[in-house]
């Protein structure tokens, strides 16, 4: 079952069952995407990471060495997914989540979960006057206390004219496995200061001090999003050469936070204690409002 969300600008989409994911998230008038659309056969796959945004608890990204410590001890973890050798995004993303409440412009999702520990999730999605705002929530359910992290994983349209703006101070250099090995400078063709296109080259680093703000102007397409993040202070940027997509993904923590000194970002949760992460979206028409919507996938309905 979808569930269905749409002010006077725009509509959104979920997928419930696949992940808690959004499917497609459209500009009303013209069919644009405003995020990565996904049509009927994307959906039918099953994998959150062929829709539009999903998840990520209670962890983000990859995690090293079979498991990490908590005060009960280790907490062993096995690899989740067939296209990575090593645990990643946690276990919201892979669990049918269930619709506690709707109404016209708010969806609130929630799931328990036993693995890798106890824990409950939920996602309150809101659609009004263009803008999206997605709060996604842990609440530890275990006696024994265990560190926990928070992400959201976000497709955004790739073209040729797409420019970003997002401010980070330092971005960690990683090795071969996509696990990090410094932290360095951001170096010029990485540094999102000022508005401008996205590297040719792969990149697939997350980056640190950030303050939440992201801008995505996408002339093509006649729009600009506006997004600001809370209870993150890192993303992850995903540029893959040559298909039709990025990825900017407001996270708690760096990759493999648990095994870096300190811990950075992760929040060590007794029960029933919770943390939080959020993220809006504001679509900004701009003048003309982009092309009309040719080879774009249609809206799912359910």
């Amino acid at each position: 079952m979808l569930i269905e969300l749409e002010d006077h600008l725009t509509h959104l989409t979920l997928a419930p069952a696949v992940g808690g994911s959004i499917v497609n998230w459209r500009v009303r008038a013209s069919g644009q995407p405003l995020l990565r659309p996904s049509d009927q056969a994307a959906l039918d796959t099953g994998l959150p990471g062929k829709l539009a945004c999903y998840p990520l608890a209670p962890w983000s990204n990859r995690i090293a060495n079979g498991g990490f410590d908590t005060p009960a001890g280790w907490l062993a973890l096995t690899p989740n997914s067939a296209t990575d050798p090593l645990p990643i995004h946690g276990s919201a993303w892979q669990q049918a989540w269930r619709v506690v409440s709707q109404s016209a412009g708010e969806v609130l999702l929630a799931l328990e979960c036993a693995t890798p520990l106890a824990y409950r999730a939920e996602q309150r999605f809101g659609l009004s006057n263009g803008v999206l705002s997605i709060g996604l929530s842990v609440t530890h359910l275990a006696e024994a206390a265990a560190w926990h992290g928070l992400g959201l994983h976000p497709y955004f349209p790739r073209r040729a004219g797409t420019r970003l703006q997002a401010k980070a101070g330092q971005v960690w250099m990683s090795d071969a496995s996509k696990l990090p090995t410094a932290l360095a400078p951001v170096h010029a063709d990485w540094d999102f200061q000022q508005l401008k296109g996205l590297p040719q080259a792969l990149v697939d680093n997350g980056f640190c001090q950030w303050d939440g703000h992201c801008r995505i102007e996408q002339p093509e397409l006649g729009y600009t999003l506006e997004c600001q993040a809370t209870g993150a202070d890192y993303f992850l940027l995903y540029c893959p050469p040559g298909l039709g997509f990025f990825c900017i993904e407001p996270v708690s923590h760096p990759v493999n936070a648990h095994h870096l000194p300190g811990r950075p970002g992760l929040k060590l949760l007794e029960h029933n204690q919770q943390t939080q992460l959020n993220f809006t979206l504001k679509y900004i028409p701009t003048v003309g409002g982009g092309l009309p919507p040719m080879a774009v996938c249609q809206p799912l309905h359910a």
